[in-house]
């Protein structure tokens, strides 16, 4: 099963490894460690295998504070502290009615 999967990821240009949680744990944090990666994409040879990563690998790599268990932020633009630009369709175009000039439903 390795040299499959190392044939068929490794003939697509991916850097392919196997082993144990612990082993693979180890390689994803030296990797992250050492400036070779700042993500991965993993490609289970089985379905079954992006299960067992989550179940066995991402509570290795969290504990040991590799993967963030919450964001801050819920964008990207966020994430990184990008200002949000004005949608280029609706500058200048607002039809939005000020709270001043609403009516009041007496029944709210």
């Amino acid at each position: 099963m390795r040299q499959l999967i190392g044939r068929l990821g490794g003939g697509r240009g991916h850097r392919t490894f196997a082993g144990t949680p612990v082993q693979v744990a180890d390689t994803i944090e030296y990797w992250f460690h050492n400036g070779a990666a700042d993500g991965f994409n993993i490609m289970p040879a089985l379905p079954s295998g992006l299960k067992k990563f989550v179940d066995s690998v991402v509570p290795i790599l969290q504990e040991r504070g590799l993967p963030r268990t919450e964001y801050t932020e819920t964008t990207l633009r966020g994430h990184y502290g990008l200002p949000r630009p004005e949608n280029q369709f609706t500058v200048g175009t607002s039809t939005a009615v000020p709270v001043s000039e609403r009516a009041v439903r007496s029944e709210w």
